[in-house]
């Protein structure tokens, strides 16, 4: 569900109302934009393509006013046209007749919020503008609430799926190999169901972690603190570090940060930790030199960090859909929480990250956090 210009509207409001006025006399376009344009910002058009094309131009416009009595088509039809091109703005009906089918129509058809009789006084369209603007806010609002609780739905829906993926089948599988052991009495077998039944487990424990990263980051609030990165990533380093020996994976450091910087240390060690554990979780099995950067720089009161490895890689195609909640570009799942959280705890310290990818060559995530 998109709704063009109605994200503008929070930025906005402060600004003045955007009026479109459409009309074949062009007097009477002259007229209107002279007597509101120290008020609004006033659009005229002399014929529909033309209000067409400003709508396009201009997708924040709240209100339109329209002349019923117009050559190529009415009021009421253009009316009715926009309701489903540009739904947002405010229909307002000018006529200076007394058509009662008309404005039946316009109400029907067209969903005009109200109508205001020809020759019109200022007062009446200064008014109108106000009571249209505000069902405007109210309404647009109402849009980007619906957007919101979609979102959270289709997300309800992914995490049901996820629980019965992610948490039963490690639970199926370690029930499964606790009654092939109860037949056995091999001490080897045993020992090999048990790696399995650990596999499970760790599996199990990762989608629970992540869970807990993913509901802290949608209930926490932020505590801004300084961040010495050498110190933080001597906290993570021994994890890593016991991961690059026992999987033959070099694993190299540089940090370069010669001024202070502040943020939220826990959404930063969580963004770090998520990225370089998909670092070397994906390693492409194949290479014979595996290995995964990071360098960090504090610069300028910006935090760049890059993480390289030479992984398996993801697809063009795919690179768009890996920060989705439960999205695994690769045959090697996890729990599909991890680059999700990373999004997430980047929009709230309003940083960026970009993703350059080659399959089987590797990929590198370029991070971008500001100090705070």
């Amino acid at each position: 569900m998109k709704y063009p210009g109605v994200y503008k509207i929070l930025d906005n409001m402060a600004d003045k109302i955007k009026v479109l006025y459409v009309d074949d006399e062009p007097g009477n376009l002259v007229g209107f934009k002279a007597s509101l344009r120290l008020d609004y910002v006033v659009y005229t058009a002399v014929n529909v393509p033309l209000a067409i094309g400003i709508l396009n131009n201009h997708p924040d416009i709240s209100v339109v006013f329209c002349d019923q009595r117009m050559p190529e088509k009415t009021g009421v039809d253009f009316f009715e046209e926009i309701r489903v091109s540009h739904p947002h703005p405010v229909r307002i009906l000018l006529t200076a007749y007394t058509d009662a089918e008309a404005i039946i129509d316009a109400i029907n058809k067209g969903n005009i919020f109200r109508y205001v009789k020809k020759p019109w006084s200022e007062a009446d369209i200064i008014s109108a503008i106000k009571e249209a603007h505000k069902f405007y806010i109210a309404n647009s609002m109402l849009s980007i609430k619906n957007v919101e609780l979609q979102k959270a739905y289709d997300e309800l829906n992914k995490f049901s799926y996820s629980i019965s993926h992610d948490i039963r089948g490690p639970l199926t599988g370690m029930l499964g190999a606790i009654n092939v052991i109860r037949e056995i009495d091999n001490v080897e077998e045993m020992k090999s169901m048990l790696l399995l039944m650990e596999k499970s487990l760790k599996k199990l424990d990762s989608f629970v972690l992540s869970m807990h990263d993913y509901y802290s980051l949608q209930r926490g609030e932020l505590v801004i603190t300084e961040i010495n990165f050498n110190k933080l990533i001597g906290e993570l380093k021994p994890i890593y570090t016991l991961l690059s020996k026992v999987n033959s994976i070099a694993f190299n450091i540089i940090v370069h940060q010669d001024e202070p910087f502040r943020n939220d240390t826990t959404a930063v060690k969580l963004i770090l930790n998520n990225l370089l554990s998909n670092a070397f979780k994906y390693q492409d099995k194949k290479s014979e030199n595996k290995s995964v950067d990071l360098i960090v720089e504090v610069q300028n009161s910006l935090a760049t960090i890059y993480i390289r490895d030479t992984g398996v890689g993801i697809l063009g195609n795919h690179i768009g859909e890996i920060f989705d909640l439960f999205y695994s570009a690769n045959s090697q799942e996890g729990p599909g929480f991890g680059l999700y959280n990373v999004k997430n705890a980047l929009l709230k310290l309003n940083g960026q990250v970009e993703v350059s990818s080659m399959m089987h060559q590797g990929t590198t995530f370029r991070v971008t956090i500001p100090s705070i």
